[in-house]
């Protein structure tokens, strides 16, 4: 019977489902009912805007969502539970304010990163480098977290918003959005990851060299010419809501799928073609097994929406 039902199935076109919009239901810190006592932070607003979807501002519009030391500690505290939360299945990640984000907090940074702790030079580059590496695992911490994570940015995003963005499953921006390798500018080179992962998301090293080394604006209309970003919508609030719909969309799928396939593609990436075969085909020997496939293939016969299969939590 089973394998009438998949057979039935795979002979059928594919369709695709719309996601039924659905009331924000606020779950940010320190408001309304829905709070998260476990998400409450100096530097980020973290709500539930939909059924099995969390949404992560970076939430310092006064000082243009600059990242200060209690935002690189924070975001990894933030995606370590999320990737924990089985309730979770998609997170979306935008900044408040007039921009998503204006970088590296110098101010408040400085004496962290420029005089760090040591008696001698050994010392202070031991402690340096130990120091980097934390803020590495900042935003490497979204690629940890096994949830696809779709950011969407609006109007400036420099310098570390670059390793941010870059460590995304899905990005959107807003027609006034642009981004800026700053780096180079204030005198070091990108450490947290914009050199690793940008390369591969663009796949132009030409164009990731260009940007590095001039830290000129890659204005909204390149950013999607050249792929690294998917789509880009007219103003904030209707990226935004599209934003959301495709994370709905994707929530509504068996998590067993989802997760894995964000797995494999990070595997793939890193890794050679014959090694990604060889790790998908050890993955799927457990996770066929589920019993999602049959949850949805009844669900296709029968022309349900994915939402209104009950798919188990992961």
């Amino acid at each position: 019977m089973a394998n009438r039902v998949v057979n039935s199935v795979l002979g059928q076109g594919t369709r695709v489902w719309s996601p039924v919009s659905r009331a924000v239901r606020a779950m940010s810190s320190g408001a309304g009912s829905g709070a998260s006592p476990s998400h409450t932070y100096e530097t980020l607003r973290v709500s539930q805007p939909r059924e099995s979807v969390i949404h992560v501002e970076l939430h310092r519009p006064e000082k243009r969502n600059a990242m200060n030391q209690a935002f690189w500690r924070e975001m990894v505290v933030c995606f370590d539970r999320i990737a924990e939360d089985s309730d979770c299945r998609a997170v979306v990640v935008s900044g408040a304010g007039k921009i998503f984000t204006a970088g590296i907090d110098l101010m408040d940074m400085a004496g962290d990163v420029l005089q760090p702790e040591g008696d001698d030079a050994a010392r202070r580059a031991w402690n340096l480098q130990r120091k980097i590496r934390e803020y590495q695992d900042t935003f490497s911490s979204l690629e940890r977290c096994s949830k696809p994570v779709l950011v969407a940015v609006h109007g400036a995003c420099v310098g570390g918003g670059v390793d941010l963005v870059s460590a995304c499953d899905i990005r959107f921006c807003s027609q006034d959005a642009w981004f800026q390798i700053k780096e180079v500018d204030i005198g070091l080179a990108a450490d947290v990851g914009t050199l690793q992962r940008l390369p591969k998301v663009i796949g132009s090293r030409s164009l990731v060299s260009e940007l590095a080394y001039t830290a000129r604006k890659l204005m909204s209309d390149e950013a999607k010419s050249c792929g690294l970003v998917s789509r880009v919508f007219p103003d904030k609030d209707s990226m935004m809501e599209g934003v959301l719909d495709m994370a709905s969309e994707i929530s509504s799928k068996s998590p067993v799928a989802v997760q894995g396939t964000k797995i494999n593609l990070l595997y793939s990436r890193d890794h050679s073609v014959r090694e990604g075969l060889e790790y998908i085909a050890t993955w799927n020997m457990s996770m066929l097994q589920t019993e999602d496939i049959m949850k949805s293939a009844q669900a296709a016969l029968e022309k349900k929406s994915p939402k209104e299969v009950l798919y188990s939590k992961l």
